[in-house]
């Protein structure tokens, strides 16, 4: 297929996004002391990018849950490497004012140190991301130290963490329990004083999160925890109504979904009437009538000339 941009795939480019400040991390920590809440949502194209970079969200997550929503998986843990740094390149590309996050999917910095480096090396060098996304507790804290003294900025995604559902026989919330609730303070603790440079609490009690919140020096993303965290992520297509199943945090604010299923049924309205609207690859006169011949002598088995000349532009497949 071909890719010409027009009004209908993407926006226009104006001034304002041209001279659009870009989201860096010192503006993201700016906002954070100012009492300011940040937005991020979950982006794995770059076309989507610009739409989220216009409307003006502060950062963009290219998650594994790419692995699901894009390739189908039945979990995240199947999500490749290559697939990831590939759509994250994409995204920055897409919106390259926006501060763009990277997830490392499931074994790309479990087993060791040195490759969960160069991977996450990789991310920001190949896949152009400016921070990258762990799955952790205070275990990895040695990694995340290492990671930074490389000039890697770590995320520590910690609560539920989606990697290790498969340890508790699905997806879970975390820091229910009065001990538990402490051990994910301990986490953040320790993983910030590691050099994290933000932590992702996902699942968890809102009174958890706030009490790391409480506690943090660095800027605290929340994911189903609650309205203290400084910023906020969700998956983009549960905002868009286009996941079978939202999360009670995630609620759709519109049912794209819907709209799609809708577009498709009337494109096959207009596949089948004929109603395409109208065709803009024309012969002119001189083309026709040389065409004309040649089918007529095509017709009578006697050989026949034709023009090699064509008309500019070639047709979507």
């Amino acid at each position: 297929m071909t890719n010409e941009h027009n009004q209908l795939s993407e926006p226009a480019t104006t001034d304002h996004d041209k001279a659009a400040t870009p989201c860096t991390l010192r503006s993201l920590l700016k906002m954070v002391r100012g009492g300011e809440k940040f937005a991020c949502l979950t982006c794995y194209d770059a076309t989507t990018a610009r739409w989220l970079q216009q409307a003006g969200i502060h950062m963009l997550l290219v998650g594994d849950t790419a692995g699901e929503v894009i390739l189908g998986f039945p979990s995240t843990i199947h999500t490749p490497l290559e697939f990831l740094i590939t759509l994250t390149a994409g995204v920055k590309r897409g919106a390259p004012a926006t501060l763009v996050m990277a997830d490392m999917p499931f074994m790309s910095y479990q087993a060791d140190d040195a490759q969960a480096i160069r991977n996450a090396g990789r991310f920001l060098t190949e896949g152009l991301a400016d921070l990258v996304k762990l799955e952790v507790d205070r275990s990895f804290a040695p990694l995340v130290a290492k990671m930074s003294r490389a000039g890697i900025p770590v995320v520590a995604h910690i609560g539920s963490r989606p990697q290790h559902a498969k340890m508790h026989g699905g997806y879970y919330a975390a820091g229910k329990s009065a001990a538990s609730a402490i051990d994910l303070l301990d986490d953040a603790r320790a993983l910030v004083e590691a050099g994290a440079t933000m932590l992702l609490v996902e699942a968890a009690p809102a009174e958890v999160a706030e009490q790391i919140v409480r506690e943090s020096r660095v800027p605290v993303i929340g994911c189903g925890a609650g309205s203290a965290c400084h910023g906020q992520v969700v998956v983009l297509q549960d905002l868009l109504g286009m996941s079978s199943w939202q999360p009670a945090f995630a609620l759709p604010t519109v049912q794209i979904g819907r709209h799609i299923q809708e577009a498709a049924r009337g494109w096959i309205d207009r596949v089948a009437s004929g109603n395409l609207g109208e065709h803009p690859y024309v012969m002119n006169n001189s083309e026709r009538g040389a065409f004309q011949g040649a089918l007529a002598a095509r017709a009578a088995g006697t050989p026949g000339s034709t023009s090699t000349a064509g008309t500019p532009g070639s047709p979507r497949s």
